[in-house]
């Protein structure tokens, strides 16, 4: 029985499938459905669990090469939120770009994580090292 780490069993499979260069969405709670893309929902409640909460719990065993986010995270959101995450990707690449260019790179990836998360466009993209 594991102990420590991610629990869920169906985001530990999709993450051991993810390999060099390959993508995977970490999504608020409106992020759109993408059928074609195997979808992991952790969501529980409004703000349960963050796209950051997501972030910190990978970390550990995830080396993520770059990220990428919409431009308009930075317009919808204050200094805090923005610096939090900056905090949480310390040391890796962070792409801003238009909402519609973001959701271009979706279909791309290998999975996707949907979260509880509140916060106006915090929908990342985050690439395997």
């Amino acid at each position: 029985m594991l102990k420590t780490g991610i629990l869920n069993p169906a985001l530990l499979e999709l993450l051991a499938r993810i390999r060099h260069t390959n993508t995977l969405v970490i999504a608020d709670r409106g992020f759109p459905f993408w059928p074609q893309i195997e979808t992991v929902d952790l969501a529980l409640v409004d703000g349960n669990p963050t796209v950051g909460q997501v972030l910190d719990a990978l970390r550990p065993n995830f080396v993520i090469g770059r990220a990428w986010a919409a431009e308009e995270f930075k317009s919808h959101n204050d200094a805090a939120v923005q610096a939090a995450l900056a905090a949480r990707l310390a040391g890796i690449p962070l792409v801003f770009e238009p909402h519609v260019a973001f959701k271009q790179r979706v279909p791309h990836a290998i999975g996707l994580i949907r979260t509880g998360d509140t916060i106006p466009y915090a929908n990342l993209i985050i690439e395997s090292a």
